[in-house]
């Protein structure tokens, strides 16, 4: 999933020291535990978007809202992520990103709380759309937060504990679901108080939910909004401990920015093609195929997907928790590898092994002998679906995953970032949404033909990577040009 990510909207300004050759690198522990920190939106980012999972099956039963309702159910959080992703930006320039943080945990725990005691489809979707404001406001301000304060030869790897928060955040979900359904002996069984098991699997949330808030009290304000509130001291401070010696130079180059800026405006956007400036379609594209390759249908449909091919529930949520590892361990190897490989690379490499993992797993589904309405696998196929399943996560989790969110945040200017990651973020909810909310309508079509299309969209967003994206690693956020990518410097020309 996923995942998943800015700059101006919340900052337009620097990401907070290069860390040269000619200055010191100021203190990694320090940056590390305060981007740890703002991480902790991630990590709920991806529990409330997984948690879902384990639920989906109870929820058919409990309430036979049909195929179409229960997919707008199981999606309607990521309206509210599209909406908290868009006011994110202004809120956060407005009242700072800390603020905007604890808001983020309030929204989090009622989301928890009001899961656990919806009675009937439509309040759950309702307290879904609340989590879903949390999450895209999340989405948003711990990327930005990150990039603010990270010195610019760590920006890639800081950036990447989003992603890492992310899919811990997910495995955490799933395995909470596991214990708790194996502790009830099912997800529509009874588990404390009377309760069913699928109810705690979202009021689970609130403890994590609770912590955000206490350790987001515990970091310090962005030093690019200290600086717009007039409060230098505050900011140099922060930046001292952060990037050390260029802390002065760095609140210079923030000043001076900050003359010239004004408020954000989706006006800037306007360009040439199709009304937009390259550089914005080439982030909108950047969103939409993250999404459209179809990883959040493990996250979300997993446990129900595995039991409709023959694996019972309890085998189901094992399968669908060891995704969740998977998912973290190769998260691990984006951390490594994205400041020294660069971002096209990894991207490029991923749309590669997806669309081989998800055509594989097209073929498989799509020739597989339908008994009672579904699809069987048998004792070889199924086997190998799960290897294709999990080689297509290992691919997006290396790649799609982590570095969509670091260029979202790096290859925007600073009179742009703001309204372009906005734009950019609601389009990326908006097609995970439409992507959640059809596969149950497409899986009665086919499975084949549902990741034959996934399929599809994998090859197409290689061919989007080789032609479109630019190489950002190494670049201070200050320096991003006009626009970044081949084709803005073929119009430009």
């Amino acid at each position: 999933m996923v995942t998943m990510g800015p700059g101006q909207n919340p900052a337009t300004g620097p990401a907070g020291g290069n860390g040269g050759p000619n200055g010191s690198t100021g203190n990694t522990v320090y940056s590390a535990l305060i981007a740890g920190v703002a991480a902790l939106g991630g990590f709920l980012f991806g529990f409330d978007t997984a948690v879902i999972n384990g639920a989906v099956g109870a929820i058919d039963a409990t309430y036979e809202p049909g195929s179409l309702l229960l997919g707008f159910s199981v999606a309607s959080a990521l309206l509210g992520c599209a909406v908290g992703a868009w006011f994110a930006g202004p809120l956060a320039n407005r009242h700072g990103r800390v603020r905007v943080m604890l808001l983020a945990s309030v929204l989090f725990s009622a989301s928890a709380i009001g899961s656990f005691l919806a009675f009937d489809v439509w309040s759950l979707t309702f307290w879904r759309v609340i989590g879903g404001l949390a999450v895209g406001a999340a989405s948003v301000i711990a990327p930005a937060y990150i990039a603010e304060i990270a010195p610019a030869r760590l920006r890639g790897r800081l950036g990447s504990l989003q992603q890492l928060a992310i899919v811990i955040g997910i495995f955490v979900a799933l395995l909470s679901n596991f214990l708790i359904a194996t502790t009830s002996g099912g997800a529509t069984e009874p588990l404390w108080f009377g309760a069913d098991a699928w109810r705690w699997m979202f009021l689970a949330e609130l403890v994590p939910a609770i912590a955000y808030g206490a350790l987001a009290m515990r970091i310090p304000e962005s030093p690019r909004y200290l600086v717009s509130q007039s409060r230098v001291a505050e900011a140099t401070a922060v930046l001292r401990r952060c990037i050390g010696e260029a802390a002065e130079e760095r609140i210079a180059e923030i000043r001076a920015t900050l003359r010239t800026d004004r408020p954000p405006r989706v006006s800037d956007l306007l360009g040439p093609r199709l009304g937009l400036l390259p550089i914005v379609w080439v982030g909108i594209g950047l969103s939409l195929f993250q999404q459209l390759v179809g990883i959040n249908v493990i996250f979300y449909y997993s446990t129900v997907l595995w039991q409709s091919v023959g694996f019972t529930e309890a085998d189901s949520f094992q399968i669908s928790a060891i995704t969740g590892i998977t998912n973290i361990v190769v998260t691990f190897i984006a951390i490594a590898t994205v400041d020294r490989i660069g971002r096209k690379p990894l991207l490029l490499v991923g749309s590669a092994g997806m669309f081989v993992s998800l055509t594989t797993m097209a073929l498989l589904f799509g020739n597989a002998p339908v008994v009672d309405g579904e699809p069987s696998l048998g004792p070889v196929a199924g086997p190998a679906a799960l290897i294709a399943a999990n080689a297509f996560v290992v691919f997006f989790g290396a790649s799609w995953g982590p570095v969509v969110w670091i260029l979202l945040g790096e290859m925007f200017n600073n009179r742009i970032r703001a309204a372009a990651i906005a734009v950019a973020a609601a389009a990326q909810w908006l097609a995970n949404f439409a992507v959640s909310t059809t596969f149950p309508v497409l899986s009665d079509l086919g499975l084949g033909f549902a990741y034959g299309f996934y399929a599809t969209c994998a090859g197409l967003s290689f061919l989007f990577v080789a032609r479109m994206i630019a190489e950002t690693k190494g670049k201070e956020l200050e320096d991003m040009p006009e626009a970044s990518t081949a084709e803005a410097d073929r119009v430009r020309t």
